[in-house]
């Protein structure tokens, strides 16, 4: 999946990234895949809000919307599949979410991307957050030792061998 050029940052501008991760490594950053095994494992945060309350999304239940973002190709969603690299909430309750893909000339990364802005700013009091933001990112390259436990037993009803 190949990302727009203009979204095409290994990181966020307002946070510092983590060379051998390519996630962040500042206050409110989901897990690191290296550091936890699981990508984008929610970091404690409190209670989520309604965006409209002026308080930040919990990363846990940005995690958790983020299940309905589903690969296209794959039919598994994104954070089974260990495309989650990190997620920060900023003061403006802003998701940046670092991502990658299982290929750099994928080409749907805007299915991806409206998928994802639609599972975290819509619904019930106008949605978790305000906005996204994704980083494509591209080290750590993604490989099959980022799929969770349940992705691998998705996968494996669809006929993989992971």
């Amino acid at each position: 999946m190949t990302p727009p050029a203009t979204n095409g940052a290994a990181g966020p501008a307002d946070a510092a990234a983590s060379p051998a991760t390519g996630t962040q490594a500042a206050d409110g950053v989901a897990g690191s895949p290296a550091a936890d095994g699981v990508a984008g494992a929610p970091a404690a945060d409190g209670p989520a809000e309604a965006a409209s309350s002026g308080s930040r999304a919990a990363l846990a239940d940005i995690e958790e919307a983020m299940k309905d973002v589903v690969d296209p190709e794959l039919g598994i969603n994104v954070v089974d599949l260990g495309l989650v690299y990190g997620v920060h909430v900023d003061d403006q309750n802003v998701a940046t979410l670092d991502m990658t893909l299982t290929s750099a000339a994928c080409p749907l990364t805007d299915v991806i991307e409206d998928q994802a802005r639609q599972a975290l700013t819509t619904g019930p009091g106008g949605g978790l957050v305000d906005d996204i933001r994704i980083n494509w990112v591209w080290l750590p390259p993604w490989g099959p030792d980022k799929i969770t436990d349940e992705g691998r037993d998705q996968l494996r009803s669809l006929g993989f061998n992971v």
